[in-house]
């Protein structure tokens, strides 16, 4: 562990949202220096003084511009995550969320900043597309569902 520690280094908080509609979660390819290419919820970092539920819908809006009701969004999971592969070493906690549309809301995601992702699409929890990025492959790995789980 003492190899992978960087000087003066914190762990960051980072939220992510479980938004589902039916049988399907909403998953994104990544485009970041942090797992790029793989395929993650909607989700982003915490800001100082911000509920889980208010980053959660924020982060859903910036990047999908789907607006969400923060009472309407769930605590679910919180993961350790220590990405030592990587050429810097990153240390987050990960806040899993869920909040949900109903099947008659019919608006789509936007990929408000394709920068950082190339698009969202809804799939199937038992089909999810490969390869998914490090946290929410860990947490599947684990058994985590968000349909099944409970706050």
């Amino acid at each position: 562990m003492e190899n992978t520690r960087e000087e003066n280094a914190v762990p960051r908080v980072a939220v992510v949202v479980c938004l589902l509609k039916g049988k399907t979660v909403l998953l994104g390819r990544r485009r970041s220096s942090l797992g790029d290419s793989t395929f993650s919820l909607p989700g982003g970092h915490l800001e100082f003084g911000e509920s889980f539920e208010e980053c959660a819908a924020r982060e859903v809006k910036e990047e999908t511009g789907l607006d969400m009701e923060k009472e309407k969004i769930e605590l679910l999971r919180v993961t350790n995550n220590l990405f030592v592969e990587e050429v810097k070493a990153y240390h987050y906690v990960g806040i899993f969320m869920r909040a949900m549309l109903t099947d008659d809301d019919h608006r789509e995601p936007q990929n408000v900043e394709p920068n950082m992702c190339d698009g969202w699409d809804w799939y199937e929890w038992d089909c999810l597309p490969q390869p998914l990025f490090w946290p929410l492959q860990n947490a599947v790995e684990a058994g985590f569902n968000p349909f099944h789980a409970s706050p």
